[in-house]
């Protein structure tokens, strides 16, 4: 174990990057900090029950924090760990620079890039690795003047020499990257920052890292036994409709059985999973009208786009998103809102656990709390499928983990 490198996860949500971090079997984590009570669980059953991955520090209780907690109530601590922590990984929360949704550049959330610094400049790793939305390169519209690009905010930020010499800075890199290029079934692009401290710069280059992931991806696929480009159907098809059970953990609802394997991705995600019940594949309970009208819309609309406005008023509907999907491509980028998208071959949305495949999390990876949650609880719970949808898919961590780690020595 102690030949494994430590990272810190920041933001960690339910654990996708931590996930790919274990998967490469080159990294221990140290702790991770995740503020929803309900993502963290996710990642306390997995990773730090299950597979004993963190090492966990006394001083920090095995909880949700906020970050801003931590950094006020442990500075000292995280002082501390100065010359123990390999990487920092992880970014801040997407949704107030995201495209998909209203972009308001005062939203509380965009502060959290000043907390991220601070936590740099406290524990100073060796590396870092962070991710966001593309959205975080883009100035804001409404205000074009006084618009900021949080992605030069942050490069500015880490790169910044601190005139009493107690902060060296980051040499750093920042680039646009599709997931669905590295084997992800969907096609999810996002800004990744990696930065290495200026005092060890001169035995590795952060560009380094842009150039071996796309050198290394095939050699990695392959190795993984997988295509290069895997689309939905490789992804979902053994999990179709076809048997069905009282779900597990909610009685009044149905679930799906295993079916056999249809692709070497499902074969990989599976892996030795021995359940006859996919974890959280419980199927939403949809009306006759809904069931009739997404038949309808599978057989006439064009798919992996947004319906028609001749369709929406046909049925009435009144959302901005409804996107049937092929089976035949990648999925476009999944939100935390299943309602946005039907099956590609059945008239439903997706289960949780079809979910987690399209975002690449192994089969044996379990999620807790609720399915799903609306109204004002939506800003204060992060339910399963919110979990997942706003993870760094898992493949991605894991090719990332191999790189960083080839970095760091040179």
């Amino acid at each position: 174990m102690t030949s494994k490198k430590t990272y810190i996860d920041l933001f960690a949500g339910c654990g996708g990057l931590s996930l790919g971090l274990y998967n490469s079997g080159l990294w221990k984590g140290k702790f991770a900090v995740e503020k929803s009570p309900d993502a963290f669980e996710t990642l306390k059953y997995n990773l730090i029950e299950k597979k004993n991955h963190f090492e966990w520090p006394k001083w920090l209780p095995k909880q949700n924090h906020d970050i801003n907690e931590v950094i006020k109530n442990h500075k000292d601590n995280l002082k501390s760990l100065r010359g123990e922590i390999d990487l920092v990984a992880g970014g801040p929360p997407c949704q107030g620079f995201s495209t998909a949704g209203r972009r308001i550049e005062g939203d509380s959330r965009n502060e959290l890039i000043k907390s991220y610094i601070k936590f740099i400049r406290l524990v100073q790793p060796k590396v870092i690795f962070f991710e966001n939305v593309k959205g975080f390169t883009q100035k804001f519209d409404k205000n074009k003047i006084k618009g900021k690009i949080y992605s030069e905010y942050v490069t500015n930020a880490l790169e910044y020499d601190s005139p009493k010499g107690d902060f060296q800075g980051y040499k750093v890199e920042g680039k646009l990257i599709d997931f669905s290029e590295f084997g992800i079934p969907q096609k999810r692009t996002r800004f990744i920052l990696v930065g290495v401290r200026k005092d060890i710069a001169n035995q590795v280059t952060p560009n380094g890292f842009f150039e071996k992931i796309q050198k290394q991806k095939e050699t990695f696929l392959i190795k993984k036994g997988i295509g290069l480009t895997n689309s939905l159907e490789d992804a979902i098809s053994d999990l179709l409709k076809i048997n069905e059970v009282v779900s597990p953990d909610t009685k009044s609802f149905t679930a799906g059985l295993y079916n056999p394997i249809q692709s070497k991705y499902q074969k990989l995600l599976r892996g030795e999973v021995d359940s006859k019940i996919p974890d959280s594949h419980r199927f939403a309970k949809h009306s006759e009208d809904t069931l009739r009208k997404f038949e309808f819309i599978l057989q006439n609309a064009e798919k992996n786009k947004t319906l028609s406005n001749e369709l929406k008023e046909r049925f009435n509907l009144k959302k901005r998103t409804v996107i049937p999907l092929s089976g035949q491509t990648p999925t476009p980028t999944i939100t935390t809102l299943p309602d946005d998208y039907i099956h590609y071959c059945e008239p439903r949305i997706f289960t949780v656990r079809e979910y987690a495949r399209i975002q690449s999390f192994n089969d044996w990876y379990e999620f807790k709390g609720k399915y799903t949650t609306g109204g004002k609880r939506r800003t204060q719970e992060v339910p399963r499928y919110s979990q997942i949808g706003n993870a760094i898919p898992p493949l991605f961590g894991e090719q990332a983990g191999l790189i960083l780690n080839s970095v760091l020595n040179g």
